[in-house]
């Protein structure tokens, strides 16, 4: 195999968040950790390589990105999602969430309503919290096995709280669901009627599961690009969160105007220039290394989906269509979330997402991290099972 994903790499000792920070963040030393949504994978050799020159030359002066950086970015979208950006419509950012935060002070006032969908990624509602505005949320609905919009509260929401602002995630982390074109026409044309801008955080787009198709939703149609905020990262895609870029799309001026306007007062100027030279070379020369991980993150949810199918039937595997985030359903287990908590980080030495940190309805659930060597797999839900059967 060309690319070598099942290479275990040591992560202790290197200043990660997932590795050397349990005891700090309240977990015991010795916990396997598949919490945080970064990989135990290098990244593209490219990468590295782009990387490395820089280093060697030795100056890191106040940086911008050329002409390559865009296309680069533009022939990405164009090919894998048959999306034509501009380059007049892209803003970098430091990354998505900041990207959130900034369009939250951009785009409404202290006490406006912002709309989620709940359980959902939780700094869409710290943000929210964070900049004193009021958080609303439109739950999902989990009906046998799979999560759906509830389309008739999304529109009772925003009439009742006026909403401004709502908050996109597709495709959605944690619960696994890439939203059909269907349902994101159906969205959007609620959002257009009631004056809704749309922040879609579309940062796992890369990671779709064979049966499922991203949209892109601001190109659906040019009303929806007209009041969408589209974010993009090349972080999650290529492993590169710590090199802090992300692209931010915003093809309507006014938008992108009053967007900008919040960047500046926030005192971001240029990005890194490591950053900048990384996402560069991702788009340019990382294809073929993510065609290949996507078939080795296959091979890990097919291994997760039939442990628990044959070994612990208590739990329920949400079928995820994208995302390298499984989220599970462990209500049987017949536990409180302190409880459940307990026993994954005292007794199976296991650091996972618990599912109430995602809001409504992420109670009774946890969200597993699979983008690692399958040995790292194999071991945790053998301590998993062991943890459950000295339970009975």
């Amino acid at each position: 195999m060309k690319y070598n994903f099942d290479e275990i790499m040591q992560r202790h000792g290197t200043d990660s968040i997932k590795y050397d920070f349990a005891h700090r963040l309240g977990k015991p030393d010795d916990v396997l950790p598949l919490w945080v949504a970064d990989m135990d994978f290098r990244a593209p050799q490219p990468v590295l390589d782009a990387l490395e020159e820089k280093v060697r030359h030795g100056i890191f002066g106040y940086s911008e990105s050329g002409e390559g950086y865009i296309q680069a970015l533009q022939g990405w979208y164009e090919k894998r999602f048959d999306w034509k950006i501009d380059k007049s419509w892209v803003v970098k950012s430091p990354g998505v969430v900041y990207a959130l935060s900034t369009a939250v002070r951009a785009f409404t006032n202290p006490g406006d309503a912002v709309l989620i969908q709940q359980p959902v990624y939780y700094p869409f509602a710290e943000v929210v919290r964070d900049n004193e505005r009021e958080l609303i949320v439109n739950e999902l609905d989990y009906i046998d096995g799979r999560y759906s919009m509830d389309f008739d509260d999304f529109e009772e929401k925003i009439i009742l709280h006026h909403v401004r602002l709502f908050f996109l995630c597709s495709p959605h982390n944690p619960v696994g669901r890439v939203w059909t074109k269907e349902e994101l026409i159906r969205l959007g044309d609620l959002c257009v009627r009631h004056g809704v801008i749309v922040v879609s955080d579309e940062i796992h787009a890369d990671f779709v599961f064979p049966g499922a198709v991203h949209t892109v939703f601001a190109a659906i149609k040019p009303e929806f690009s007209d009041i969408t905020v589209t974010c993009t990262a090349p972080s999650k895609t290529f492993n590169l969160a710590a090199l802090e870029i992300s692209n931010i799309i915003i093809s309507n001026p006014a938008l992108k105007h009053a967007f900008i306007g919040a960047v500046k007062r926030s005192g971001i100027s240029q990005m890194g220039i490591m950053g900048l030279v990384a996402c560069q070379a991702a788009y340019e020369y990382g294809a073929e290394w993510l065609d290949a991980l996507l078939v080795y993150l296959t091979a890990n949810l097919v291994f997760v989906r039939d442990y628990l199918q044959q070994r612990l039937p208590m739990l329920h595997l949400v079928e995820p269509e994208g995302s390298y985030l499984l989220w599970i359903d462990c209500r049987q287990l017949g536990m409180t979330d302190e409880q459940l908590d307990s026993m994954i980080t005292q007794k199976a030495k296991l650091w996972v997402s618990m599912g109430r940190v995602f809001g409504a309805g992420g109670e009774g659930f946890i969200r597993i991290n699979i983008a690692c060597p399958k040995a790292l797999l194999e071991i945790a839900f053998s301590q998993l099972e062991q943890a459950l059967k000295s339970k009975e």
